[in-house]
Order: C-alpha cells, then sequence, then structure tokens
C-alpha cells in the first residue's frame, strides 16, 4: 500500500471520521491553515486514483468516501516502520516505546495483557 504524504493524511483521517462528505465538508475538518478547495478537490482525485476513496456524483459535486479502512492503512504504516526501523521486531518496537517515549508501567502491563487474551 502507498504512503500517504502529509495533507493526504489528513483528507482520509477527516473522512475516516465523517465516514463521507463533498470538499467543503472536508475543509471544514481540516486544521489550520485550511487549504482552498479546490487543492482538497485535486487532492481526492489523488486520493481516488491511488485506491483510497471513490465518490458518488450528485449533479457536478462529488461525494467522497474511503475505500481503505482506517484499519488496513494503519496496519500497512506499522509494518513499514516496523520492517525499516525495527528489523521486523515487535520486542524491538516496545522496548524503543518503553525505553525513549516513557511508556508507563501500567500501559506494558495492558498491552501484555492484550496479548495474553489474544493467544487465548
Amino acid at each position: 500500500m502507498q504512503k500517504l504524504a502529509k495533507r493526504e493524511e489528513e483528507i482520509m483521517q477527516v473522512l475516516w471520521n465523517i465516514q463521507k462528505g463533498f470538499v467543503k465538508e472536508i475543509v471544514a475538518e481540516l486544521p489550520d491553515p485550511k487549504p482552498h478547495n479546490n487543492t482538497v478537490a485535486t487532492m481526492a482525485k489523488i486520493l481516488e486514483e491511488k485506491g483510497f476513496l471513490a465518490h458518488k456524483t450528485f449533479g457536478k459535486s462529488f461525494q467522497y468516501y474511503p475505500i481503505i479502512s482506517r484499519e488496513e492503512y494503519q496496519k500497512s504504516a506499522v509494518g513499514e516502520l516496523l520492517g525499516k526501523y525495527f528489523d521486523n521486531s515487535y520486542s524491538k518496537l516496545v522496548t524503543y516505546f518503553a525505553e525513549e517515549e516513557n511508556i508507563k508501567e501500567e500501559e506494558l502491563e495492558e498491552i501484555l495483557k492484550m496479548i495474553k487474551n489474544k493467544k487465548s
């Protein structure tokens, strides 16, 4: 799966949250400084070409909706991160967060519980 540029990812985050939207609705949800409507329309077309979005036509307007779920993209992005920076090792990833990002002990215990429950 292709990696999204920052603004593309922001547009996808909006659409994952609102589920579908016209360009004006997408722009309204984007952080400041807000891009111009034409910029978002162009980016939505690019995201459609990349296979992330589809649209329904209403007259001359397009209502965009995601066809790649947040979870699918997350899985791909984490997999890329894991391979690129942590030698495909989850233990190296967790160790990094424990040491560098100061994960609290309670959070680590919660992660261990989730792993144990998944294996059961």
